[in-house]
């Protein structure tokens, strides 16, 4: 992801908008109530995510539509269900192991039968993949990706000031002492702004990125 700039963007409403009324809820929380739109930008963030999962766990490309599908028909399902308990928790993850179950589920259906029989088949493909677990560089791109678009959903509800706060800070690891100099305002404040956008990021993608 490119982090020199933030995205480009049309002009952008003041933090106390109306739009606030959109977006008091959180993306996963809309899409738990069945908002569609919300719906949709969940199924366009996350599908490449998912496709490229699959496609990592052995399934094929031809499978790899219907097995996309079967994930987000289990995800409708399951969502209402779906808690942020642990500090660790997040919806990626939580999703990485529904896609997991999928594809193996695909896999099982369709292998042959061999020596040992289903049972055999079960405990090896319920044993842990490293290669399978571990982020390859194409998985760290499209994060990267997910994350833009997120920062893309997010920037126009926020001031040019607030989002340049959290810009400094997050993105360009600057010291907050040095952004609030550069501002006239105190570290609080561009602490303040930086925590805002960093909550509405958590929303969208269900964890906290640069953090």
């Amino acid at each position: 992801m490119d982090h020199s700039s933030p995205p480009e963007t049309r002009s952008r409403p003041k933090d106390a908008a109306p739009r606030a009324s959109l977006t008091s809820m959180t993306l996963i929380e809309r899409a738990k109530s069945r908002d569609g739109e919300a719906w949709r930008r969940l199924v366009e963030l996350y599908t490449p995510l998912i496709r490229h999962w699959c496609r990592r766990r052995g399934v094929r490309v031809e499978d790899l539509d219907d097995v996309v599908q079967e994930v987000f028909q289990a995800v409708a399902a399951s969502l209402p269900t779906f808690r942020r308990d642990g500090e660790g928790d997040s919806f990626r993850g939580w999703l990485h192991g529904v896609t997991r179950h999928k594809a193996l589920s695909l896999i099982r259906r369709e292998a042959p039968a061999g020596p040992g029989g289903t049972d055999f088949l079960d405990r090896s493909l319920n044993v842990p993949d490293p290669a399978a677990e571990t982020p390859d560089d194409r998985e760290e791109a499209l994060i990267g990706e997910l994350y833009q678009n997120a920062l893309s959903l997010a920037r126009v509800e926020f001031e040019d000031r607030t989002w340049e706060a959290f810009w400094k800070t997050a993105v360009e690891d600057r010291p907050t002492a040095d952004v609030a100099a550069e501002f006239g305002v105190s570290p609080a404040a561009i602490r303040q702004s930086r925590s805002r956008v960093l909550r509405r990021l958590k929303d969208l993608l269900g964890e906290a990125p640069f953090e």
